[in-house]
């Protein structure tokens, strides 16, 4: 009997449930994966809550790697015994095994561990996607990232600096600081004892950051707003803090004609098309050595509920995989 982490009603970690569930035979187009690995994000919270409404009961998680178990008809581009992984298909990774769509999985390439992959696909496309479409960042850009030493963070922080930017970052506490400056920061502001508004202003010169990449909210949003160059943009890609409250567009003009966007992963990895492109991107900037993945914390599958409540009391740094 195969084992999953359930909900039957929205709320805290003590909701999830470690329930036997039946996993059925491939249907055509599909593909009957066994986990090895399983990605933790903070839109798991957000399902779990009920930020982000779900159909109940529900197996949560967005984010997986595993081997493939059984090919449904149809479906020639994997075989039995493929290491694959995903972060784009529907909910309900916290599995031992689960059915998935082939179209919305990609192949593990030499090189990259399942925990790797498990961990870095929802994080490095979202990072893919923030760095090369949502604001294409160039060589000599200033950039300023929220949360630094969290999952998203210290991957975007590697690969724009790599793309030759120069990387602000806040963080909270000594040991963050110093993980957000191993990983790719030229500056980090502790968000906690400094203003970050005043100090972007002053390693900037007055003169701000081309991108503002926002997954804090409501803490942050306004303020990141004037760490914004005329005529930059506010990306707002999360909300960790809390959902923001609704913008009067006015505000936009009075700082500096802003953009603001609030960009998902989904609407970039809808076509298979662009999944594959998006995946090959940070598949190659990982497999060059550009940016490294490192899982700082495991937890077992079964245990998913102390993984979320960590989580949400920042506990973690960079990412955690939960291990059926």
């Amino acid at each position: 009997m195969t084992h999953a982490i359930r909900i039957h009603e929205h709320g805290g970690p003590e909701v999830m449930k470690w329930e036997s569930v039946e996993v059925g035979a491939p249907g055509p187009g599909e593909l009957r994966i066994r986990h090895t690995a399983v990605g933790l994000n903070y839109i798991d919270t957000y399902h779990r809550s009920g930020l982000y409404k779900i159909p109940l009961p529900s197996v949560i998680g967005r984010e997986g790697a595993g081997v493939v178990e059984a090919v449904g008809a149809g479906v020639s581009e994997f075989a039995v015994g493929d290491r694959i992984a995903y972060a784009s298909a529907p909910i309900g990774a916290y599995a031992e095994a689960r059915l998935l769509p082939a179209e919305r999985v990609v192949k593990i390439p030499p090189g990259v561990s399942d925990a790797q992959a498990a961990s870095m696909m929802l994080k490095g496309m979202t990072a893919q996607y923030l760095l090369r479409r949502t604001y294409p960042v160039r060589a000599g850009d200033t950039i300023l990232f929220h949360a630094a030493a969290g999952g998203v963070g210290l991957i975007l922080c590697q690969w724009a600096r790599h793309l030759g930017a120069t990387v602000i970052g806040t963080a909270g506490g000594a040991e963050k600081m110093a993980l957000a400056t191993a990983h790719g920061c030229n500056h980090v502001i502790d968000y906690r004892r400094e203003d970050f508004v005043a100090r972007v202003a002053e390693i900037t010169g007055g003169k701000k950051c081309a991108v503002v990449y926002d997954g804090v909210g409501k803490d942050t949003f306004l303020k990141s707003l004037d760490c914004a160059r005329p005529r930059g943009m506010v990306a707002l890609f999360g909300n960790a803090s809390g959902k923001v409250e609704p913008l009067d567009l006015a505000l936009l003009a009075a700082k500096g004609s802003l953009f603001v966007t609030r960009p998902t992963l989904d609407t970039h990895v809808a076509s298979r098309a662009d999944l594959v492109e998006t995946a090959n991107d940070l598949f190659g900037v990982v497999a060059s050595g550009a940016v490294k993945i490192e899982v700082n914390q495991t937890y077992a599958l079964k245990d998913a509920a102390q993984a979320h409540r960590d989580l949400e009391a920042r506990k973690t740094t960079g990412s955690t995989v939960l291990l059926p």
